[in-house]
């Protein structure tokens, strides 16, 4: 099984409601530093961030993250989050979703390879494909 781990600059929480909003994922869990044992302490001022997330989507997939400390952040590049729609109408809705306060980077349409395939940086900085698959791809 392979799933993504996403790391954030402070705003796991609001990512992940936002995912579970517009994908219709799930959170199964969320876990704050301040949930870690005593000899774990939080870094003071960090108390609420997310030490780990976990997210089930409705096609079985996994998403999981974390809200990374400030010195071992980096922006996300060289790899996209692929997600896989059957229909272009719903392809297209999560698209937008995903793409609303961020940055279209390939608008959604049809192409050669797909009924409907988009890209795009959500507003947490996260970069997503969303791909409409056509008959046989």
């Amino acid at each position: 099984m392979l799933n993504p781990y996403l790391f954030y600059q402070d705003n796991c929480e609001a990512a992940f409601n936002y995912y579970a909003k517009s994908l219709g994922g799930k959170i199964d869990a969320l876990m704050r530093s301040s949930d870690a044992p005593p000899e774990m302490p939080a870094t003071p001022g960090r108390e609420k961030m997310i030490m780990h997330a976990r997210m089930s989507l409705p096609d079985g997939t996994v998403l999981m993250a974390s809200d990374s400390p400030p010195e071992h952040f980096q922006k996300p590049q060289g790899f996209a989050i692929s997600l896989t729609v059957k229909d272009p109408a719903d392809g297209e809705r999560k698209f937008n979703a995903l793409a609303d306060g961020g940055t279209v980077t390939m608008p959604f349409s049809k192409t050669f390879w797909a009924k409907g395939f988009g890209m795009c940086v959500d507003k947490f900085g996260i970069p997503w494909m969303v791909n409409c698959p056509a008959e046989g791809m």
